[in-house]
């Protein structure tokens, strides 16, 4: 793709879009909503604000790493704590669609709808992507950044009209024109992160004990995943419990599944072949290392049938 062309043309049709009204936007780190902050700001500079939601679903340290990140790249984002509104949503909810509509409509009906009015914003920059469109409409999930695909009218449902610079893009499309920005590559080559994050990776009931399990299991696996080369890597905690030993006594402990894919652009993906001794450090970390877990299980599932995600 022309990088170059794609930039300026999108630089272009926020100004002209905008005019000289204010834009507004929520970064999550991933490298979608992190373009999207990039070209937003270079294309209003500070009539854009910028924020960042803690709903108390993202991995650990990161919402303060990615106001860190981005303060060094002077694009100021402010820290919201949204924890207990989310919290609260999810409490009892287990279908998954469920769960997926309940942070949506947390998110912008709630907690950013508030955010909109008190900043006047009357444009809201997304970095929906093509392959969440297409996932979407094609009823595969529902996409949590997916609003007027669905019929939803932002203007009279939120008071906010969306702004999708990226909806014609794939994931190497994204990563390939946040290279060409010379965007660092912790933002550039970040693995795919989920906007719903880490309530996608929690089978059952998302609970602040369940969020804290499977938090400490993503930073293993990501630790030791990091130098893999893999599309996606994450742990997912299953609801359901399987018998264990810990310390002599019976354990009727929790269940933790690494997945690590091969994909280019998350339509299709393919389970990486992880060296058996890798495999073996990562369970035994897993079972040693994460409280009340007596199982660690490696998915081999491809996508399709699958999904790379679990909700």
């Amino acid at each position: 793709m022309d990088c170059r062309s794609f930039v300026e043309g999108q630089i272009a049709e926020i100004r002209q879009t905008v005019g000289d009204a204010t834009a507004i936007n929520a970064l999550s780190g991933g490298v979608d909503s992190s373009l999207v902050t990039v070209l937003g700001h270079r294309a209003l500079g500070d009539r854009l604000k910028t924020v960042f939601i803690d709903n108390a679903l993202m991995r650990e340290g990161e919402p303060q790493m990615v106001v860190d990140a981005f303060g060094k790249m002077d694009i100021p984002v402010e820290l919201v704590d949204s924890q207990e509104e989310f919290l609260s949503a999810l409490a009892g909810l287990t279908d998954p669609e469920q769960k997926r509509h309940a942070i949506t409509d947390t998110f912008y009906s709630k907690v950013f709808g508030r955010l909109v009015k008190e900043s006047d914003a009357k444009f809201l920059l997304h970095g929906t992507i093509l392959t969440d469109i297409e996932e979407t409409v094609a009823g595969i999930k529902r996409q949590h950044n997916i609003l007027s695909q669905l019929g939803i009218d932002t203007e009279e449902t939120y008071g906010y009209t969306v702004l999708e610079p990226l909806k014609t893009l794939r994931k190497d499309d994204v990563r390939e024109v946040c290279r060409h920005l010379d965007m660092p590559a912790e933002m550039s080559d970040r693995i795919p992160f989920p906007g719903p994050a880490l309530a996608t990776r929690i089978v059952g009931e998302v609970t602040r004990q369940r969020l804290a399990t499977v938090r400490q299991a993503t930073e293993i696996v990501e630790q030791e995943l990091g130098d893999s080369a893999a599309f996606q890597y994450l742990a997912v905690l299953l609801n359901d419990r399987a018998t264990g030993i810990r310390d002599n006594q019976r354990q009727f402990g929790q269940i933790i599944v690494v997945r690590s894919v091969e994909s280019t652009d998350a339509r299709t993906a393919t389970a990486t072949e992880l060296p058996w001794a890798k495999l073996h450090r990562l369970c035994e970390r897993v079972v040693a290392e994460v409280p009340d877990v007596s199982r660690c299980l490696y998915d081999l599932t491809p996508k399709p049938p699958a999904t790379i995600e679990y909700v």
